[in-house]
């Protein structure tokens, strides 16, 4: 016969339930649990009361965090005396709220992880970089997210396996940031945009939400050093530079997405024209619409599409000794 998991409940009635939960709660509250590290702001003389207390109440949500990682983590491998506490590792010492649980003045007895609980940002964010630290934390403090007083639980949900990571409060990476970046989800949807919609790419390839020391909380030093990470070919050192596109990609280019071919910021030929006004030796007439259509003085094969490109194809630099004006 499989013995009985120390998490589940046995089903009896509600009076020997009551009963049993009253000498359970007496009888630990009597003998204090064994020393743990204090929480962030925890009441003073708050004691732990352990996670038996916590699940004769908290039965949903005890069902929901059995499936997490963090319930994994605390209940089958636990690294220290506050992972064994498994609920108040997390929320702090039980024993101020075990004594009043439903009054709103007393919500402050323990670290909750919602907005309405009323626990603040800080307190609840301190409670988990007491775990997570280093790594790809190690930047958390300064910020943006950290700046604009955003909590760790505003992108995770630790008490249900929601995404199939487990660790994130919406589905997916890219609608956990979409629920904010509004804008950079507007721009995945128009017609040239990063693959982020077709799930080829996340947010976090090039982003970490958690800090960085560059901006935009890049994960590399510069957006052109990010950009080289898949579009190597354009990394150089070339013979023949293009001081703009050596520059910064986003020169040209919008990094999420455009409504232009190649995600360029504008469309060709006039991208080129935001620095070359009158370029020597074209005429004008050649990049006007209704001369690159239906014949026209100066038409040739070179200037249909009305694209710089189709001459200068190597635009973001040349090593051909004749290369000076990207031609080849």
């Amino acid at each position: 016969m499989k013995p009985p998991s120390p998490y589940s409940l046995p089903r009896v009635g509600i009076a020997a339930g009551a009963l049993a939960t009253i000498a359970l709660v007496s009888g630990i509250i009597a003998q204090p649990q064994a020393a743990a590290p204090a929480a962030p702001g925890a009441p003073a003389g708050a004691t732990y009361v352990g996670e038996a207390v916590c699940i004769a109440c908290h039965t949903p949500q005890n069902l929901q965090f059995s499936h997490t990682l963090h319930a994994n983590a605390f209940r089958l491998n636990p690294r220290n005396e506050k992972e064994k506490l498994s609920c108040e590792a997390c929320h702090g010492p039980g024993s101020e709220h075990l004594k009043d649980p439903v009054s709103p003045g007393n919500r402050g007895s323990l670290v909750g992880f919602t907005r309405e609980w009323g626990t603040p940002v800080a307190q609840q964010n301190a409670m988990c970089l007491s775990c997570h630290q280093g790594g790809s934390h190690q930047n958390w403090a300064g910020s943006v997210h950290a700046i604009n007083n955003v909590a760790c639980s505003d992108c995770h949900n630790p008490m249900a396996k929601v995404s199939a990571s487990g660790l994130l409060k919406k589905p997916t990476i890219n609608e956990t940031c979409y629920s904010c970046h509004q804008q950079q989800r507007a721009e995945f949807a128009k017609r040239s945009h990063m693959p982020l919609p077709e799930g080829k790419m996340t947010c976090v390839d090039c982003h970490n939400p958690h800090g960085a020391t560059s901006k935009a909380m890049l994960k590399a030093d510069s957006v052109n050093e990010l950009c080289y990470n898949c579009h190597a070919e354009k990394r150089g050192p070339f013979l023949w530079e293009h001081a703009p596109v050596r520059d910064n990609c986003l020169n040209c280019h919008n990094a999420h997405g455009s409504n232009h071919d190649k995600l360029l910021q504008v469309a060709r030929p006039y991208s080129c024209q935001q620095c070359h006004g009158n370029p020597g030796g074209h005429q004008a007439a050649f990049f006007n619409a209704g001369q690159t259509v239906g014949g026209g003085a100066g038409i040739n094969t070179r200037v249909l599409g009305r694209s710089c490109q189709n001459c200068h194809s190597q635009i973001h630099g040349s090593n051909h000794p004749a290369g000076a004006r990207f031609q080849r």
